[in-house]
This record gives C-alpha cells, sequence and structure tokens, in this order.
C-alpha cells in the first residue's frame, strides 16, 4: 500500500539525474526530452562531477531538473525506470551502488509525503547526498523538506565537507 498526502494530481517535483557508465549527458538529454513529452521541465541544473559511492568505479555525471507532472506518482515512477532500462539499465542484474549508464530518482515533490515499498518521497538518502543536493538547490534551494522543515538549500549547506575535498563540483561546459 501507498501512503500519499498531497492535495491534486498535479505536482512539482524534483528528478535527480545520475549515471557514470557510456555518455551520461547524452542520456539524460533524453530522459529529459522523454519526461517532458509527458510532464513540463521548469528548470535543469548544470552538470555536477561527482566521486561514486559504493565499489570502486568511475566518477558519476549528476543533475537535477524540476518538472511540473500532472499524473500519478506511481506512473511517474514506471516511466522512470522504462527510461532506465531503454538507455541500457538492467535494475535485475546490477550491483547495487555500482556503475549505471543512468538513474532517476524522485528526490522531492512540493509539499508530498509518499511511503511506500516501491516509492518513497522525499527520497529517504536525499537529505543526506551532497550528489543529489547540490544540483537540487541549485534548481529548487527554497524548497522545504517537508520530514525535516528544513530548505534544500540549508541542506546542502549541511553536507558539505568544512575543507572542499573535491568529491561534488560544477562540470564546467568544456569537460561535458
Amino acid at each position: 500500500m501507498i501512503e500519499v498526502i498531497y492535495d491534486g494530481l498535479q505536482m512539482r517535483l524534483i528528478i535527480g539525474f545520475g549515471g557514470n557508465l557510456g555518455d551520461p549527458a547524452t542520456a539524460f538529454a533524453g530522459a529529459l526530452d522523454a519526461l517532458a513529452d509527458e510532464g513540463w521541465v521548469l528548470s535543469t541544473s548544470q552538470l555536477w562531477q561527482t566521486r561514486a559511492v559504493g565499489p570502486a568505479q568511475p566518477d558519476f555525471l549528476n543533475a537535477a531538473a524540476v518538472f511540473h507532472w500532472p499524473g500519478d506518482l506511481s506512473a511517474l515512477l514506471a516511466r522512470c525506470r522504462e527510461l532506465e532500462f531503454a538507455a541500457g539499465r538492467d535494475r535485475t542484474t546490477e550491483e547495487r551502488w555500482g556503475p549505471r549508464v543512468l538513474d532517476l530518482d524522485l528526490l522531492l515533490a512540493d509539499g508530498v509525503v509518499c511511503r511506500g515499498p516501491e516509492l518513497e518521497i522525499p527520497h529517504p538518502r536525499f537529505h543526506k547526498r551532497r550528489f543529489a543536493l547540490e544540483p537540487a538547490a541549485e534548481v529548487a534551494p527554497e524548497w522545504v523538506h517537508p520530514l525535516l522543515g528544513r530548505s534544500v538549500s540549508e541542506l546542502a549547506d549541511a553536507a558539505r565537507p568544512a575543507v572542499d575535498d573535491g568529491a561534488v563540483r560544477v562540470l564546467e561546459p568544456e569537460e561535458s
């Protein structure tokens, strides 16, 4: 059973994009285009390069986009999984936190709390992951995490190390 608390069927939400195999920037663009056919892209972040979490693997590219979605969250999650699979991701065979061509995460929806076996919004680890927070803070800094009562920008500030460790950085245009 999915518990969803929100008013109405249309909402704004932040989707996180990640990938470290093949050409993630192209995979991101394809997913954005496909999602834009079904909703509205309101803003997108720059590309961020981040050190991988988990097994040894190449650095990731990450980004975030704010969408206006006109339908059901379960349908959006299913669509994101379809796009991941079309880009070459097979969740049934991959290593947890391992390399992937495309990862689409529903990070935060404006004023929505959803807890279910397949979908949790806000994403349960969003507030702890700089690779998700930094791009999200770029596109929706004032959004408030409904369970923590802190803005995305405050959460990103809190997640930054006292000394820049270079683990998360904006990818310069000539590098992408």
